[in-house]
């Protein structure tokens, strides 16, 4: 059994999150479909739950993110799962929202799928 992700699955898993972050990838609906899982859910930032359709229904919007991915970091979970932690500081229009983010990622014979994601706001300035 793996005990730890390859240097590629983690620069994998990084580029695959961030792909969530660009609106080139982030409203390309097919690219969308490939990547999260039937089952997924997320916690937002908000604290509303989110469902695979309501992720991928999302309307285009911009995306001021910070890329690469701040404090991003990636382990193993278990044999093909693999949980992906970072902080979010997103631009909409004057404001900046900054999230603890966490999200699983599952390997199977169509690559990692993401599972799960969940965001909790946080304020650098605390």
């Amino acid at each position: 059994m793996e005990t730890e992700l390859t240097a590629e699955d983690r620069e994998l898993l990084q580029r695959l999150e961030e792909e969530l972050w660009r609106e080139e990838t982030r409203f390309d609906l097919s690219r969308m479909e490939e990547i999260v899982a039937e089952d997924f859910f997320e916690f937002g930032r908000s604290g509303r739950i989110y469902q695979r359709a309501d992720t991928l229904s999302v309307p285009s919007t911009p995306i001021e993110a910070v890329i690469p991915l701040p404090d991003f970091d990636a382990r193993l979970l278990s044999e093909g799962v693999a949980q992906v932690t970072y902080n979010s500081v997103v631009t909409y229009g004057e404001n900046i929202e900054e999230a603890r983010r966490s999200s699983i990622w599952t390997r199977s014979s169509g690559g990692w799928k993401l599972r799960f994601h969940q965001g909790t706001p946080f304020s650098s300035d605390d």
